[in-house]
């Protein structure tokens, strides 16, 4: 049976598309590009700080289910530059610990209304 999950503390939905699904013990969120959900706009700044308010969106998705970064087992980060993993990197790993979820990251030709980061996860309950 597929759950679904929202909360007004992450950008709504922009299609037809759900923030996330909990189908058994997981939850797999749909990419979170960065968004403020008190705006409706991009955060200002670069890299850092669009991989910083990505992170926080998947933050509050998975809070609305009672789970934190460390439930989370696999991530998926899409960016625009690929010369922009280092910075990327720096703050991602403010979010997580040991033991690391797994993860790929890709670069890809263009993200939705031209972020430069896009990150999707699944998380054990």
């Amino acid at each position: 049976m597929k759950t679904v999950i929202s909360t007004t503390k992450a950008p709504a939905a922009i299609g037809p598309y759900s923030q996330a699904i909990q189908v058994g013990n997981l939850v797999y969120t749909s990419g979170q590009i960065p968004i403020d959900p008190a705006t409706g706009t991009f955060v200002e700044g670069g890299i850092k700080e669009q991989t910083r308010q990505s992170l926080l969106n998947i933050q509050a998705i998975l809070a609305e289910v009672g789970l934190t970064m460390s439930n989370v087992i696999k991530t998926t980060v899409f960016m625009a530059d690929m010369n922009d993993f280092a910075d990327m990197n720096a703050v991602y790993s403010q979010f997580f610990s040991e033991p690391y979820p797994a993860r790929s990251a890709v670069a890809v030709k263009t993200l939705p209304k031209g972020a430069l980061v896009e990150i999707e996860v699944i998380a054990e309950c």
